[in-house]
């Protein structure tokens, strides 16, 4: 049985309210692809606008540091971690992994297993990486809001550029090199260094169009970016 790893951006379960439209389409893709009984999928939440309004709120009062502001957003993928885990409870796991290493204690026979955020320092995509590493699979899909990795910022730059396929090395030019709680960017930059470091390949692909995702994982052309080695 192949584990798809998803990482879905917090932009897609609240991008202002929680979108209950994409999650009944997240909800719909998963448990078909699950009854047709080839594969199981491990779903990572992100913290998304939940996420900057806490930190926002926190920092409008009080001077933050990172690590403070990493523990609001690591609850808050904590807290669209177990809405997911309520809509999949039907097939899923019924513990929300926080540690990666809690994989391991997941039955193999777990057909969809909710995790989220662990630790400051980094996002949800190293915890993404970290799972797909425990369990051996080479492939990350990243669910965003957006159809492809850019050049460069296109609301910043007009020059800017789809990519369709670049390496960790050329994708890692484009994106900054530490991590910050208040980062946007297509991957998270440690994250990128781990993924890269053991030869995970890592897909980005717009949530709002999960036939996209379908073609992915069938072999078919999508659109969306592939980085790898």
């Amino acid at each position: 049985m192949e584990t798809i790893v998803v990482s879905v951006g917090g932009s897609l379960i609240v991008p202002d309210q929680i979108d209950t439209g994409f999650l009944a389409s997240l909800k719909n893709f998963v448990e078909t692809a699950v009854a047709e009984g080839n594969r199981r999928f491990v779903i990572i939440a992100g913290g998304g606008r939940t996420a900057r309004r806490y930190q926002d709120a926190a920092a409008s009062l009080h001077l933050l540091d990172k690590e403070d502001l990493d523990w609001i957003g690591i609850h808050a993928t904590r807290l669209n971690g177990h809405l997911l885990r309520t809509i999949f409870k039907d097939v899923a796991y019924p513990v929300m992994i926080t540690n990666p290493d809690e994989i391991l204690d997941a039955p193999k026979e777990a057909r969809v297993i909710i995790a989220a955020g662990y630790r400051p320092g980094s996002s949800t995509d190293l915890r993404a990486v970290q799972i797909a590493k425990l369990i051996g699979a080479n492939k990350v899909v990243n669910l965003s809001n957006i159809d492809y990795v850019y050049t460069a910022d296109p609301k910043i730059d007009s020059t800017a550029t789809p990519i369709k396929d670049i390496t960790w090395t050329e994708f890692r030019k484009l994106i900054p090199t530490e991590w910050d709680p208040g980062l946007s960017s297509p991957f998270d930059p440690i994250a990128a260094r781990e993924a890269e470091a053991n030869g995970i390949e890592v897909t980005c692909i717009n949530g709002d169009n999960l036939v996209e995702l379908h073609k992915y994982l069938n072999n078919e052309t999508f659109t969306g970016t592939k980085i790898h080695a």
